[in-house]
Formats: structure tokens, sequence, C-alpha cells
């Protein structure tokens, strides 16, 4: 799910993003550990009981985050939706504000024993939780309850820690790139690839972001790589990543990672065809704004942005990033879990269960917030129940399998944000700063490896 742009220049969601679906809600607080109440840890397979009788209505605290106001009132209708289908349960849902605010509460309340029952966490902040001891293991659920098979393999690895499932990511969101098909019917240029087949090699894709660029009119070509989250993604398509195979070392210090750095660098301070962060935060507009009023002709931002800016006034269109060596994005949304001291975890897996379901995930679909994260609803008969004209592009369907085959979002993987936070700060002293390639990403490796030594 949850999430938010790196120095508040883009209209993500991220933290989220890494978030990025990502959400808000929550009346009730955290734990200390599963076996100070004398419950099972995390690392058990088996479920508690709930505690009331078979005729007793029970209440679920349930929190998440807002990202928008569209995405809470689609949580809402379909908490209704499952109340009256499970007419014994009832659910408190609250919002806080999102990022490391929540995280804080969340933590808070897990220390306090005053946890939600349900809750939404953050993809990056996920492993971090089950190796804290403050999730319900719901892998016997899953297992008997569940149609695991029918999720993306991103998605799969994403939820799944040894094996086991704590939670359920909600979605998908991805990183994509957003045009004005206005500037380019003016420029008689074709609109970027759609077809992951047929994406741009980087060098093409400098040369259309130069075309477009007219700083006299102050129009540029494309915003929004100076950014992990869609840095990330670049570097994936260079053949590397910010760690090993296993995630267990860096692995910043390498070739890949240091062309992708640079020559996105360049597309700004060499190339001229990318406006500085400045110019974004002088102008007093989102970066979707700056796509509408022809500021720039592209935008790389997350598939959420979608929501956004299909309600804007302007024609929009949707294709697949620019490649190094393979097109590929990277797929990661917030996560449902149950806490691991809930009393009533029968009832917190039904809303799990929902929450993961196909009626309740459409909602948000349908709205160009979310991506399913269901093989069956990428299959034709599935599409046809989301694809929503007026939101969904003319060439969307076209990025399906960029969607289905996108790789885990490698933060994610990690049971430390502080990895995410140490790589963040260097990759600022790059893009913003004088710091090269070269002692950027030795830094990384070597601020990274440090956090793993602290893991172990």
């Amino acid at each position: 799910m949850r999430r938010k742009y790196l120095l508040g220049i883009c209209t993500l969601i991220l933290a989220l993003l890494v978030t990025a679906c990502g959400g808000n809600s929550g009346d009730n607080e955290s734990k200390e550990s599963p076996a100070s109440s004398g419950q099972a840890a995390s690392g058990e397979a088996s479920a508690p009981a709930s505690e009331k009788a078979s005729d007793e209505v029970v209440t679920l605290k349930f929190m998440g985050w807002e990202v928008s106001p569209l995405e809470s009132e689609s949580v809402k209708a379909g908490l209704k939706i499952f109340e009256e289908q499970n007419p014994n349960i009832k659910v408190e849902y609250t919002t806080i504000p999102g990022g490391t605010a929540y995280i804080q509460k969340m933590q808070a309340m897990m220390l306090g024993n005053e946890a939600p029952d349900v809750f939404f966490i953050q993809s990056d902040y996920y492993r971090d939780f089950v190796k804290r001891d403050y999730l319900l293991d719901i892998s016997n659920y899953v297992s008997t309850d569940f149609e695991a098979g029918d999720l993306v393999q991103s998605a799969v690895d994403l939820s799944t820690v040894d094996g086991k499932y704590y939670g359920i990511e909600s979605c998908i969101v991805a990183p994509v790139l957003y045009y004005n098909k206005a500037i380019f019917d003016k420029a008689g240029i074709p609109y970027p690839p759609s077809k992951p087949g047929e994406a741009l090699g980087w060098d093409q894709f400098v040369e259309l972001s130069k075309k477009l660029t007219d700083k006299e009119s102050g129009q540029y070509g494309v915003y929004g790589l100076e950014n992990y989250y869609m840095t990330t993604a670049e570097i994936i398509s260079n053949g590397g990543n910010w760690f090993n195979g296993d995630y267990t070392a860096s692995a910043a210090n390498t070739p890949e990672v240091k062309e992708v750095l640079q020559k996105i660098k360049d597309l700004r301070e060499v190339e001229g065809a990318s406006p500085e962060a400045k110019l974004l935060q002088n102008s007093g507009m989102s970066a979707a704004q700056m796509l509408q009023t022809g500021k720039i002709a592209m935008l790389v931002d997350g598939s959420w942005a979608l929501q956004e800016i299909s309600h804007m006034d302007f024609p929009v269109g949707m294709a697949v990033l620019p490649k190094f060596q393979n097109a590929v994005t990277h797929g990661q949304a917030h996560l449902h879990s149950a806490w691991a001291n809930t009393k009533h975890a029968e009832e917190a897996w039904k809303l799990v269960k929902f929450l993961s379901s196909e009626e309740y995930q459409l909602m948000n679909v349908k709205a160009g917030l979310w991506l399913p994260n269901r093989k069956s609803l990428f299959s034709e008969e599935g599409i046809s129940k989301w694809l929503t004209p007026g939101v969904h592009p003319d060439s969307f369907k076209d990025l399906i399998p960029y969607f289905t085959e996108s790789a885990v979002y490698p933060y994610s993987m990690l049971a430390s944000q502080q990895m995410q936070n140490d790589t963040n700060a260097e990759l600022d002293k790059f893009f913003f700063g004088k710091q090269s390639a070269d002692d950027t990403s030795a830094s990384i490796e070597k601020m990274v490896n440090e956090d793993f030594t602290k893991l172990k």
C-alpha cells in the first residue's frame, strides 16, 4: 500500500512507498511483545483463538493513514460492506498522519500493549515489525482460507518472511512515465512507448527529452528521476541493485549503480533537459501541475499519481520508463496486518482477508490510485472489471506486463529502515551537492554494510 516524495518535490505518497499505496487510520495502539502477554510469538505458525462467545459482537480496532480523501472514503465504503457480510464484527477505523509519524505512533502503541487489531504497515517497515514480534503469524489462515497462488510474484515476495505470512500486500504501485500529449502533438513527436518490449533506451530518452526542452518558454523535457524511489527502478533496469541477491550486503558500489546515478544527473546538469528542484519549489506547483501546465513534457512518478492526474484538464498518457539494459519497474505497497496480541485473531484475519479481496481492491483500482496484485485481475476478464475510460489512458493495457512482472522493491525486503535513510542522505549530496558518483556509491556501501552488521 501507502508514502511521499523526496524533498517534498513530487506528489508521491512514498514513504512508502514506499508506500505507496499507503493510508492511515486508527484509534488503537501497539504492543510490547507477544511473549509479555503469554501469546505465541510471531514465529509460531498457529494463531490464538478469539476470546468471544459465539453470539457476541466483536469490535475490531483498525488503523491506517490517509493518502487522499478518495482512499479514505473507499476504505469506509469497504468496511460497510465487510460489516454487512459479518454482522457479528464491528470495525472502528481511524487515521493518523502517515510516514514517520505513523510508525512512531504504532511503535508507541505496540510498546504500550494498546495496538489496533488490524492496521496498515508500510512495506519498508514490515520486516522490522516482524522481527520485533509485533505481527500475528497468519500463515495457517492463508494456507486454508486464501488463494495466495493468485498473487503476483512481487506481492508474494514482499508478504512472506521465511515462507510465512504476517500480512498481505494491499495492491501494487510502481514507477511509470507520464506525459502531456498536447506537448508531443504540438511538436509532432511520437508518444513514448507503453509496451515494455518497445521501451526507449537511455540515449534515446535523453534525445527525446532534449527535443522537448525549450528553456525560453520555460519548458523542460522530463522531471522526477532524481528521487531514490525512481532511481531504484533505473538501477534495476541496468542489471544492478542496492543490495546483493540475498539482501545481506550492499551492492551500491558497482558500475551498474554508478552509471545510472551519473546519467540521471547529467540529464539535468549536462544535457539541460530536466529542471532543478528549486524550479518546482519556486513555482508553487506540484509535479503533476507542472506537467499539466506544460512546464515539463514528461514526469516520472508513481502509478498512484494517476488518480490525481486523471482529474486534471489535459490529455495525459502513460508509458514505460526508459531502460538501460531491460525494461523493468518495481512493485510494492503497504500491507494489511494484524497485531500479534489481538484478542480477536479470527475476526482480525477475516478483516485482513477482506482488505485483500478483489471486491475491496477494485474500488481504488478503478480510481487509478492502486494497481491489482492478483493475477486474475490482469486477465482479459479481470481487466474488464476495473479499466476505466477517463481514468486509465488509452494505452494503459500495454503496460500490464510491466506491472505483473515488476521486480520487488528492494527496501521492502529489509528489516532496517536506517539503510534507506542513509542512502537518501548520500543521494542528496550527489544530486543536489557536489559529491561524486564514486564517492556516493562507496559511502552508501560502507554505511549500509555497517547497518547490516548491526542487524546480526
